[in-house]
């Protein structure tokens, strides 16, 4: 089958970046297909009911991936992570990227966008490595591509289970310095600019983004969250010791927060892209305000019980 000009596989599509860009690109009219594990998943039904089309696939089953490409001009790739007590592993997330790549070449893919991670420093102690490999592979493919690189997402506060990020007890613990610019985005941006790389190849062929949507420093963060929810939070920045008592990766990457000088993203840039680039405050009025607060008042309920 030939490719449809109109037609995208989104990976990742009932996660968190895939599911803002399949949206946003049904919102834009161009035509969805979703791979997902299980089609009867609710986050799976919530798409189709969006209009996507289902196809079962896996990146641990690589001779599923053919019929997911098939008739697609265009592909959206979220890194298939690995990540484990022992931190990445690099090697299996480079696999599975790396034939996808290769199975998009081979089924006539003529666009790929792919999201992966900010830069920050000396990139192996990021989780870049496996991502980078990824990256490389795309930009041997012969298709138009994109590489997104997003920082924190401001929906991170939702968190529940991560050893940092997320609000418990009243508490946003992180390693981002107190008194420096945290650098955050919403999802719903990523799919934006995922949309808008898709709707003109030409012009976003062969660009590398680090994607930002504002600079806010963790306690005043922490502060417009209070206003807007009701529900008082404040910040712990964690030590250095703590940090490395979490794993090695997340000790490297305490340091160089400090000693790198962050995230090399650029939120003007990005706004010259993408206008309707959301802030802090945007994201808290439109959705993050709503979700805190749900996520809280649940809390408060549960331990006054």
């Amino acid at each position: 089958m030939s490719p449809q000009q109109n037609l995208i596989l989104v990976t990742g599509a009932t996660g968190k970046q895939g599911g803002a860009t399949a949206r946003r690109l049904l919102a834009d009219g161009r035509a969805v297909r979703a791979l997902v594990r299980d089609a009867q998943a609710p986050a799976a039904q919530e798409l189709a009911a969006a209009g996507a089309e289902l196809v079962v696939g896996d990146f641990d089953s690589p001779d599923t991936l053919p019929t997911a490409l098939d008739g697609a001009s265009g592909l959206f790739v979220v890194p298939p992570a690995a990540f484990g007590p022992r931190g990445w592993d690099v090697e299996l997330e480079a696999a599975r990227g790396e034939a996808l790549v290769d199975a998009a070449r081979r089924a006539g893919v003529e666009q790929i966008v792919f999201t992966g991670i900010a830069s920050i420093g000396d990139d192996t102690s990021w989780g870049a490595t496996g991502k980078k490999r990824i990256e490389d592979a795309i930009a041997a493919s012969g298709a138009r591509y994109t590489l997104l690189r997003p920082v924190r997402f401001m929906e991170n506060y939702l968190l529940r289970t991560s050893p940092v990020d997320g609000i418990i007890d009243g508490v946003h613990r992180h390693l981002f310095p107190a008194d420096e610019p945290m650098k955050v985005i919403a999802l719903a941006d990523i799919g934006d600019i995922a949309a808008r790389a898709f709707a003109d190849p030409e012009g976003f062929d062969g660009r590398v983004l680090e994607l930002a949507g504002d600079a806010i420093t963790p306690p005043a963060a922490a502060a417009a969250i209070s206003r807007t929810t009701g529900h008082q939070v404040r910040y712990q920045e964690i030590s250095e010791a703590d940090a490395d008592a979490l794993g090695g990766e997340i000790g490297n990457t305490w340091r160089l927060l400090r000693h790198a000088g962050g995230w090399i993203a650029d939120v003007e840039q990005i706004r010259e892209i993408h206008p309707g680039l959301r802030t802090f405050d945007t994201w808290l009025d439109e959705t993050g305000a709503a979700q805190i607060t749900a996520l809280l008042d649940s809390d408060t309920v549960r331990t006054s019980r």
